[in-house]
């Protein structure tokens, strides 16, 4: 029997798969396989993992038999319990208290009590945008309270949560979709697969090299969306990396003919002004994501120290006025 008839002699192909499932955003899967059948067996184990993630990590709906994140959110006269939780999340919140400290408090997941109003107003606003308004300061104030980690408290032998503060909520959104994009990637690795990218809402994380020995070209969105005619920034040709892209243009609303977007910064409860966007590149995808939403959250001379002072991580910032700049090392993966 001749090579060319047996499967295990095809050169592996490229495939893409698209969902709208999971983290109430896109989820693009692109790998090579040597067959569709094989892709797609492939992408239904990784959706599943990524549903996992996806209904453990949510702030907003509660599932039968699983005490996720809205349960340990949750209030029985005006007081949180201990709630036992699957390691996935105490590993998260875990990781997120790393950040915290890594971000100098700029990535903070117990600020949920300030963002869900932001949340409200900007739900609706974008129902009813004649309507839109903005919160009241004083509300942002009072919730800010009620944000101090170290009231968020993990026992990792018991895993158990517990919120020390009746008041705070948990808002893992600036964390769990790089997070959990790191731990099916290393689910991946685990089993030798390779040849994957994973993009789950603009957060990029590579699985291995290509078959055909080709780096990945990966784009920045130009956040210029009214104005330009190019869709993408920069390119980036990468290998086993993570990219996250934190910007202005994405998830907003308006009032008063301002856009108002859903970076909330813990200095100011604002939306932060520093930037259009914020490009970080790393190994972790997690780490990408929450040190993205830190420097969008930083001017540029407070961002640029703070990367110089993290190992192993490159950033691309753009300034409100288009001008690029770049951390020592982030040009030398651009095309």
């Amino acid at each position: 029997m001749q090579c060319a008839v047996l499967s295990s002699c095809k050169k592996p192909q490229k495939f893409t798969d698209y969902s709208f499932d999971y983290f109430d955003t896109v989820t693009t899967i692109v790998g090579f396989e040597k067959s569709e059948e094989e892709f797609n067996k492939r992408c239904e184990s990784i959706k599943q993992r990524l549903e996992k993630y996806h209904k453990l990590y949510t702030i907003y709906t509660r599932y039968e038999n699983l005490n996720n994140l809205c349960v340990v959110n949750g209030t029985t006269n005006a007081a949180h319990q201990e709630v036992k939780v699957d390691k996935e999340i105490i590993e998260l919140l875990e990781f997120s208290k790393q950040m915290y400290e890594k971000t100098n408090g700029k990535v903070n997941v117990a600020m949920g009590s300030v963002l869900s109003i932001w949340h409200k107003y900007r739900e609706e606003g974008m129902n009813d945008p004649a309507n839109a308004s903005l919160p009241e300061m004083q509300d942002l104030i009072s919730a800010a309270a009620h944000t101090d980690i170290e009231k968020l408290i993990i026992n990792r032998e018991k895993s158990t949560v517990f919120l020390a503060d009746g008041e705070m909520k948990l808002d893992v959104g600036a964390i769990a979709k790089g997070y959990a994009a790191e731990q099916v990637a290393d689910w991946l690795e685990e089993k030798g697969v390779t040849g994957y990218l994973l993009n789950i809402g603009g957060n990029v994380k590579i699985v291995g090299k290509r078959p055909d020995g080709e780096k990945w070209t990966v784009g920045i969105e130009n956040p210029d969306t009214e104005n330009s005619q190019e869709p993408y920034i920069e390119l980036l040709s990468l290998d086993s990396k993570a990219l996250v892209t934190s910007g202005s243009y994405q998830r907003f609303y308006t009032v008063n003919g301002k856009n108002y977007h859903h970076i909330i910064d813990p200095a100011t409860l604002q939306p932060s002004e520093y930037l259009l966007s914020v490009s970080v590149l790393c190994e972790d995808s997690g780490m990408a994501d929450a040190f993205s939403t830190a420097l969008f959250c930083m001017n540029y001379e407070d961002g640029k120290r703070l990367i110089s002072e993290s190992d192993g991580i490159e950033a691309m910032w753009i300034l409100k006025d288009g001008t690029k700049l770049y951390s020592e090392n982030f040009k030398k993966y651009c095309k």
